[in-house]
């Protein structure tokens, strides 16, 4: 006898389930392995490829092996809640953010590297725009208020994350409080800038205005005496090390 056919919402989640986990999960009735392989393959292929996009540098720490084996459990694991493809890259930030210093404990800066990175995508493709009419270039920043470009993120990380590739794996923070200010200029190019911690909190401050903003921040510095701790370590620091010949701090 035939078997009872499947309801289609089903065959439809058995065929996901069966591309998700091609080892894991029974091959719905009626489907070839031949042409489950096509369908495995693509839906991996156009994922992984939104990933490397995001997340070069990251691909090259992993190694192939890791990479495809992580990316691979990304997809088998993950529920996606946005329709959008450019969400890909943040939904496997937020994977790995929880399982990084499980999965990969000889790395441990690979969750805000990888934050890192994703950055530069979400400034990139963020929808947020310089109003000319809103903003006077003859102003005075004293007695105005500085306008701060509407595309710029900061984060702050315990790795000095400009420097991180495959030849500079750091085993455990410096001590330092390594700041970053991204924005997109008017030919649509993503620019860095290495912050001190000074102009970092300026930045924050600035920032605070738009309650919509993803700031990273470490908690201290929401008093100007925590700032005051954290510079003073800095810059005792960045003075040992000038003294070394080993500044160390460095703008990107």
């Amino acid at each position: 006898m035939l078997p009872e056919p499947m309801h289609f919402t089903d065959y439809q989640a058995a065929f996901a389930a069966r591309i998700r986990n091609p080892k894991g999960a029974p091959r719905p009735p009626g489907a070839s392995d031949q042409r489950m392989r096509v369908y495995q393959e693509l839906l991996f292929n156009n994922l992984e490829g939104f990933l490397l996009a995001c997340y070069p540098v990251t691909r090259k720490l992993l190694g192939k092996r890791l990479w495809t084996q992580t990316v691979r459990r990304f997809f088998s694991e993950h529920r996606s809640h946005s329709p959008l493809f450019r969400d890909i890259p943040k939904a496997f930030l937020d994977w790995m953010e929880i399982r990084a210093a499980e999965l990969f404990p000889n790395l441990p800066f690979l969750a805000e590297f990888m934050h890192y990175e994703w950055l530069e995508l979400s400034v990139s493709v963020t929808p947020d725009e310089i109003d000319p009419d809103a903003i006077d270039p003859h102003g005075d920043l004293l007695a105005g208020q500085p306008a701060l470009n509407p595309t710029a993120r900061l984060a702050c990380y315990r790795y000095p994350v400009h420097r991180i590739g495959p030849r500079f794996k750091p085993s455990q923070p410096d001590g330092l409080t390594w700041c970053y200010l991204l924005h997109r200029d008017a030919e649509d190019n993503v620019r860095f800038t290495h912050l001190n911690v000074v102009t970092a909190r300026l930045m924050e401050i600035l920032r605070q205005r738009r309650p919509d903003d993803e700031l990273r921040v470490p908690a201290q510095w929401r008093s100007f005496r925590g700032i005051a701790r954290v510079f003073l370590a800095h810059n005792s620091r960045w003075a040992r090390s000038s003294e070394q010949g080993k500044p160390s701090l460095r703008a990107r």
